[in-house]
């Protein structure tokens, strides 16, 4: 029920977000530094496109059981290398609205999930501080913390993860500061 009462704060802190992170990847550029690209792409692409891989991830060299990585042969590829994670878009690639789409709903799950753990731990006559305190924080876990696996699992730099956290945080101070002037 208490999720009802704050669709308003919930529906304003997604566009808020989605605003905030147009200005963080649009405006600001700190991220365009967290890819590279791989030499001689002409040549990478052209052996992928042989592949005709369909869109997916692909782990390369890939053991396929827990067997299989104790094998010679696969111990033999990993140490002589490449070794990585691949993720391979449709063809045609991927469409920017339908992925600023997604983006926007994802803001309104964290939203809702924020506005329940809220509505639950906090009076309706809460403070502001007290309201920014507790949503931001839960706001910065839905958008933050998840992605911390990708580096201890995958290798992802750890500089690149940061830049997200950081975004994170933003983000969930941008959340819990529409959920404190609107608070019930």
């Amino acid at each position: 029920m208490i999720i009802f009462s704050l669709w308003l704060p919930i529906l304003l802190s997604a566009i808020a977000v989605f605003v905030a992170s147009s200005i963080i990847h649009m405006l600001l550029g700190y991220h365009r530094g967290s890819y590279h690209k791989i030499p001689d792409e002409d040549t990478f692409l052209a052996k992928l496109q042989a592949l005709e891989l369909s869109a997916g991830e692909y782990m390369y060299p890939y053991a396929g059981d827990s067997a299989a990585l104790n094998t010679q042969e696969f111990q033999d590829k990993m140490k002589n290398g490449p070794s990585g994670m691949l993720i391979a878009y449709p063809k045609g690639g991927y469409s920017m609205l339908k992925n600023l789409s997604w983006w926007f709903i994802y803001s309104l799950i964290v939203g809702c999930f924020t506005a329940y753990i809220a509505g639950i731990a906090l009076p309706s006559d809460a403070s502001y501080l007290k309201v920014m305190q507790l949503v931001g924080a839960v706001a910065f876990s839905g958008y933050g913390l998840a992605l911390i696996q990708q580096s201890v699992w995958f290798s992802r730099p750890w500089s690149t993860t940061f830049k997200f956290l950081f975004d994170a945080l933003i983000y969930g101070l941008v959340t819990g500061g529409v959920f404190g002037w609107l608070w019930i």
